[in-house]
């Protein structure tokens, strides 16, 4: 394995910075309804930012199995997007710096992704790194956005967790935050719940949730106009569409009723600690796959 300082390139004129926020959101793991990409173009496009740091992603990316899009003009090949797995330097609303890693999950060498992401927090200083994404749950779109926290330490978690434990997937983002825990750093991730049957579409309202428990946790500020405005059309749209079909509204309002079932036990440390009807580690893990299989699948 590579060292760690030879996965990346870090800029050498950098502001002093003391205990820095680093937010990643990566793409190729589940991100239902696109609540974590429309968080990371958010920011991007309302925030300054400029990169500080590049990934190899030669090491990094299996080119064959998610192939870069090239321009063929006539007779000759015009352009090439190459792939980038970058950190940005952003300052939010109030002039403060931050930090944002954003590309394509690696392919390969997870530990040593890892591991270089680590030599970038101790090296900046990095106070916490918070990452964020959506994930496909059993829940209407009519009842507020709900998520599950977890953390490298349970002071850093205010929610209770909808899981109790179970075993899923992994992703390159998981075992970062994994490994900065195990080296006591902080790290937070949120997986905001995103109805289902919605998944497979951009839900703003999911991104809104993310969004704020970002600026909850980190106190960026971070304007949400945009994204609160599209959510409410979306809104809009969703409920005019399950007006119109009675088999989708028996649907929801059955979605509803378990809802309502659940959130009136909150007192409940654990949901999946009850004997209710719910999905068992296993389930829930073969869902991650279904979803994770439907994401390489032409539209």
């Amino acid at each position: 394995m590579p060292k760690p300082e030879d996965l990346y390139e870090l800029e050498s004129d950098l502001p002093e910075m003391s205990g820095p926020v680093l937010l990643h959101c990566l793409d190729g793991f589940v991100d239902a309804g696109s609540a974590g990409q429309l968080v990371r173009e958010h920011i991007l496009e309302v925030l300054d930012h400029r990169v500080i740091a590049r990934f190899d992603v030669d090491s990094l990316i299996d080119y064959r199995a998610r192939r870069p899009l090239m321009v063929y003009d006539q007779d000759h090949w015009e352009s090439y997007d190459a792939p980038e797995l970058v950190v940005h330097l952003v300052h939010d609303s109030a002039g403060s710096p931050f930090l944002f890693l954003t590309g394509p999950e690696p392919d390969r060498l997870w530990e040593g992704f890892a591991a270089a992401v680590r030599s970038l927090v101790e090296r900046l200083g990095v106070g916490l790194t918070v990452g964020f994404h959506g994930i496909p749950m059993g829940v209407p779109h009519t009842r507020p956005v709900g998520m599950t926290a977890h953390a490298t330490r349970p002071e850093l978690i205010t929610t209770n967790s909808w899981f109790d434990k179970v075993q899923v997937p992994g992703s390159a983002s998981a075992l970062l935050e994994l490994r900065l825990g195990e080296a006591g750093h902080d790290a937070i991730g949120y997986a905001v719940h995103v109805p289902h049957y919605l998944a497979q579409s951009t839900h703003p309202s999911a991104a809104v949730a993310a969004l704020n428990a970002v600026v909850a946790c980190t106190g960026l500020v971070i304007p949400s106009d945009t994204l609160r405005e599209a959510a409410t059309r979306t809104e809009a749209e969703i409920a005019e569409q399950v007006a119109g079909s009675d088999e989708v509204g028996k649907v929801v309002h059955a979605l509803e009723q378990q809802y309502d079932a659940f959130a009136g036990a909150a007192e409940r440390e654990s949901l999946l600690a009850e004997d209710q009807d719910v999905p068992s580690a296993e389930e829930l893990g073969a869902e991650f796959e279904r979803f994770l299989a439907e994401q390489d699948r032409p539209d």
